[in-house]
C-alpha cells in the first residue's frame, strides 16, 4: 500500500518498501547497549534504485560516527542514486562528527525519507540543504514510532532543559517517614529493585542537601546486591550551598557526583543542560520538590505506595504554594501496576495548556 507524505516541494508517494527499510532503521537505532543519551538513538538504511538493501547503520553514541555515514561507509559506491531512509531528519551541523547532509550529498543519494524531524535548532536544516540540492526528501514517516526511541532527547533539546521525573514512596496515608524520622524500608524490596532500574534509566539523580545530612543516601545503581560500574552510573546531583560533610556516601568512587550551590530549580536545570544531562530523576526530601512543582519543573511522577499507616510524621510534597484546590498540580495518569505488596502509579503533569 502507498502513503501519502509531505515533503519539501509537496506531496509524495512513500512505497511498501521504504516503509519496510525504517522499520528496520528503528530496530537498528534500538540496538541493545546503544546509551539512550545525550545524542538521540539513530538507524539508517539504504535502497538501491531497485529497492535492495545496500548498506545499513545505527549511531553508537556520542563522538561516533551518525548512522548515515555508518550506512554509507557500508554501501561505499552503491550508495550513489540510492534512497536513504532515517529514522531522524539528517543533521546539518559540524559538531563532533560531520554534517549528514553534506555526506549524503558528497555520497550521491537522490532520495531521502526520515521520520522524525530534528528539533534541535543547532542541528536542523539537514532536509532543507538536501532539497535545495535537488534531492528529494520525504518526512513524517513513522515520526511516531521514532520520537518514542528518543523521548527525554527530543523533550530536553525541544524546552531547553532536562526531563524532570519525580520519584516517591510513601505509606498509604501520604507519609514518606514516621515521625522520629525513620524511613527505612516503607516500600518492598520489589519496589525498591525497580527503583534501582529506574536510576539506570536517566542521566542524573537529584537530591537536595537536607536528604544527604538526614539520610546519607548512596544513590548509586544496584543490581542484585552489587553496584554497576561508574562508567554506567547516572551523575549524582546535591542541591544546596553549604557543603557535603566528608565522609558523605555520595562522595564515594562508585559516580560522578555534582554539587550545584544554588537554591533555583531553574538554575539546577540549566546548569545540567549545559551539562548535556537530558533527563532527571528527582528524589529531593519535601522542599527541594515544592521549589521544582512550585517553578513548573515537574513532568511526571512515579509514586510506590505501601500498604502501611504511620498518621504522623512528613508528607511527600512540602509548601508548593498551592492555597486552593483550583491551583492543584493535576496529573494524568498513565500506568498503576502491582509490585509486590506494594502500588505504582505512573502519571505526567497536566499544564495549564492542556486543560480542557
Amino acid at each position: 500500500r502507498r502513503e501519502r507524505h509531505r515533503t519539501m516541494t509537496g506531496t509524495r508517494t512513500v512505497i511498501p518498501r521504504e516503509i519496510e527499510a525504517m522499520r528496520r532503521a528503528l530496530e537498528l537505532a534500538a540496538s541493545p547497549g546503544v546509551p539512550l543519551d545525550p545524542n538521540p538513538r539513530v538507524g539508517c538504511v539504504l535502497l538501491s534504485p531497485d529497492g535492495e538493501v545496500v548498506g545499513e547503520g545505527f549511531h553508537h553514541g556520542a563522538g561516533t560516527p551518525h548512522a548515515e555515514v555508518e550506512a554509507l561507509r557500508v554501501a561505499g559506491d552503491a550508495a550513489r542514486g540510492a534512497t536513504a531512509v532515517v529514522t531522524l531528519e539528517p543533521c546539518d551541523h559540524t559538531g563532533r562528527t560531520g554534517p549528514c547532509s553534506r555526506a549524503l550529498l558528497d555520497a550521491g543519494v537522490a532520495r531521502v525519507v526520515h521520520a522524525q524531524s530534528d528539533p534541535n535548532p543547532v542541528a536542523a536544516g539537514g532536509a532543507a540543504r538536501l532539497a535545495a540540492a535537488g534531492v528529494e526528501v520525504v518526512g513524517g514517516v513513522l515520526a511516531a514510532q521514532a520520537e518514542a526511541l528518543n523521548p527525554h532527547w527530543t523533550f530536553s533539546v525541544t524546552h531547553g532543559r532536562p526531563f524532570v521525573l519525580w520519584k516517591s514512596a510513601s505509606t498509604l496515608d501520604g507519609r514518606v517517614a514516621a515521625a522520629d524520622g525513620t524511613s527505612r524500608w516503607i516500600t518492598s524490596a520489589a519496589s525498591r529493585a525497580e527503583v534501582h532500574d529506574l536510576r539506570a534509566s536517566v542521566d542524573a539523580v537529584v537530591v537536595g542537601l537536607g536528604t544527604v545530612l538526614e539520610d546519607d543516601p548512596h544513590l548509586a545503581v544496584r543490581r542484585d546486591g552489587a553496584v554497576l560500574p561508574r562508567e554506567q552510573q547516572p551523575l549524582r546531583v546535591v542541591v544546596g550551598r553549604r557543603d557535603v560533610p566528608e565522609g558523605a556516601r555520595v562522595l564515594d568512587g562508585a559516580a560522578e557526583t555534582l554539587q550545584i550551590r544554588v537554591h533555583d530549580p531553574e538554575a539546577v536545570l540549566a546548569e545540567l543542560h549545559r551539562r548535556e544531562v537530558r533527563s532527571v530523576l528527582l528524589e529531593g526530601g519535601p522542599t527541594l520538590v515544592a521549589a521544582f512543582v512550585r517553578a513548573g519543573l515537574v513532568d511526571a511522577v512515579r509514586w510506590y505506595v505501601a500498604p502501611a499507616l504511620l498518621g504522623a510524621g512528613p508528607s511527600a510534597l512540602g509548601d508548593a504554594g498551592m492555597s486552593t484546590i483550583a491551583e492543584a498540580l493535576r496529573l494524568s495518569v498513565v500506568d498503576v501496576v502491582r509490585v509486590g505488596d506494594d502500588v505504582r502509579i505512573d502519571a505526567r503533569a497536566i499544564r495549564a495548556h492542556e486543560e480542557e
